[in-house]
């Protein structure tokens, strides 16, 4: 037993999952077998590896800032996310076919499976858009009418047409556009990326989650993990108002020496902990909160503190409406956190399923401008803003949501229709960066339901995402079970219309 014990603590290195060579801490007998079963070759296959993925972040400093892998002007993204699913046909994917079909069933279209096939094959009537669209900027394209502060953006956004999500329900397509995976316990798009590049800003968490007060999306925390990767690179939820993490100031009783001193007791018996666990990267998380939870002390509450804003900037946002105030508190939040070094800002609009997000399934007439409303000038004003600080050249923005919708409804009685989902329709924009302003990629069938020719697939976005940010999704690789996982999967399609 002695010498059974003595073989399961063999001394090699616990982070082989981020192909680090070899190092002084335990792996156990199990590990060290199921890892070399193809001969000690794999073990030099991992330092070679090692070098041909570069470097990989440190358990002591996980966040700290790492050079891109090849040059990119952005160095942060905000992603909009819009909890629910936006009607493409409404907004931004204009189908002048739905007036000449309006209360007909849509003429028999092939390519679709599912639950999308089994609406067209039920009865249905085609619902034209309430709302005019119109050519916008030097580029044309065209914007619903429903817009007016983000169509005088046009000419910096890039539009991606018809991707394709895997699955036609919120949970999943909302884990698919957040995630890359339909199911749950991957990795989000912020975890990967402050995996690959670290944060500048040492003082504040590098990934930070925005979410809309009314509460959280579909998936609640799940949109924001860490998966499989290590625990630090989850997102940090901020409190849009007040303080930013609940609990995160000290008692009035406690100086700042005392709390020091707590914390030091504190890092060195959760050490001698981890010596014991080294694959349990949620300790070494735990760890590193302590430490970035007494850092964050002198600076969170400045960031989310807007009384300093001019009032000039507070009325661009929409503070003094009540109801463009909350989103715009969190897009000039994202904003604050840019200046400030914060890698990547996930800044969510819509709560669960309902009237607060954007699930239409019925009164899309009543129910989008309310939506619309509430986003519309502040993401508008982001935009401006960035722009005329010079901040949009280093920053990604992105606007998604986890579906499309149908241009038709079943439902031949309602008189306040909706639209029902559509996982083959999604329409995002981008901006910023190198992102071509007004340029587009892919096109619909002029009912809005699917891509003509080759579908855009939601892996060929985010391999596009991280090409922006200076990452190869080739390269940005994490072994775990026994294979290199990647935010793309089996590997996206890099977008390069879109690209200057």
């Amino acid at each position: 037993m002695k010498q059974a014990k003595k073989d399961d603590e063999l001394s090699l290195n616990p982070t082989w999952g981020q192909c680090t060579g070899f190092g002084p801490s335990a792996w156990s007998r199990r590990d060290f077998l199921s890892r070399s079963c193809n001969g000690l070759g794999a073990l030099a296959l991992a330092g070679l590896l090692a070098e041909e993925l570069g470097a990989t972040p440190s358990a002591s400093s996980p966040l700290a800032s790492r050079p891109q892998h090849f040059p990119r002007k952005a160095k942060h993204c905000i992603f909009l996310f819009m909890s629910g699913g936006v009607s493409q046909v409404d907004t931004f994917d204009y189908k002048p076919a739905l007036e000449k079909f309006a209360g007909q069933r849509v003429p028999k279209m092939a390519g679709f499976s599912g639950e999308i096939e089994g609406f067209l094959s039920s009865p249905h009537r085609v619902i034209p858009s309430p709302w005019e669209f119109k050519r916008m900027g030097e580029s044309g394209h065209y914007v619903s009418t429903l817009f007016p502060h983000l169509s005088e953006c046009v000419d910096d956004l890039a539009f991606i047409f018809g991707i394709e999500v895997d699955n036609n329900n919120h949970g999943p397509a909302t884990l698919h556009v957040n995630t890359g995976s339909q199911f749950p316990g991957h990795p989000s798009v912020g975890a990967w990326i402050t995996y690959g590049l670290g944060s500048p800003n040492q003082n504040l968490p590098g990934y930070v989650v925005i979410q809309d007060p009314r509460g959280a999306p579909i998936n609640g925390a799940g949109v924001r993990g860490s998966g499989f990767l290590p625990a630090s690179y989850q997102g940090t939820l901020f409190r849009s108002v007040g303080t930013p993490i609940l609990e995160l100031e000290p008692p009035k009783r406690i100086t700042r020496q005392q709390q020091r001193e707590e914390f030091d007791l504190l890092n060195w018996l959760n050490r001698r902990h981890q010596q014991r666990r080294p694959d349990f990267t949620q300790l070494e998380a735990r760890i590193n909160a302590y430490e970035l939870a007494f850092r964050m002390q002198s600076e969170a509450p400045e960031v989310v503190d807007l009384s300093k804003e001019s009032e000039v900037t507070r009325k661009m946002y929409g503070l003094d409406n009540p109801v463009t105030e909350a989103f715009g508190r969190q897009c000039l939040l994202a904003k604050r956190l840019i200046q400030r070094g914060v890698r990547y800002s996930l800044v969510v609009h819509g709560v669960e399923n309902g009237k607060t997000s954007w699930d239409d399934h019925g009164n899309i007439k009543g129910r989008l401008p309310r939506h619309v409303a509430e986003v519309d000038q502040p993401v508008a004003a982001l935009l401006k803003d960035l722009k005329r600080e010079g901040l949009l050249e280093e920053t990604l923005v992105v606007w998604a949501s986890e579906m499309g919708r149908t241009a038709f409804i079943n439902d031949l009685d309602s008189d306040k229709p909706g639209r029902d989902h559509n996982q083959y329709g999604l329409v995002m924009w981008l901006a910023g960066g190198d992102v071509q302003g007004g340029s587009r990629v892919g096109e619909t069938d002029e009912f809005g339901i699917g891509a003509v020719g080759e579908s855009i697939h939601m892996r060929d976005v985010h391999a596009t995402i991280l090409d922006l940010l200076g990452l190869s999704d080739e390269r940005l690789t994490y072994l775990h079970d026994g294979r290199f996982r990647r935010l793309t999967d089996i590997g996206g399609k890099i977008l390069k219309e879109i690209i200057a």
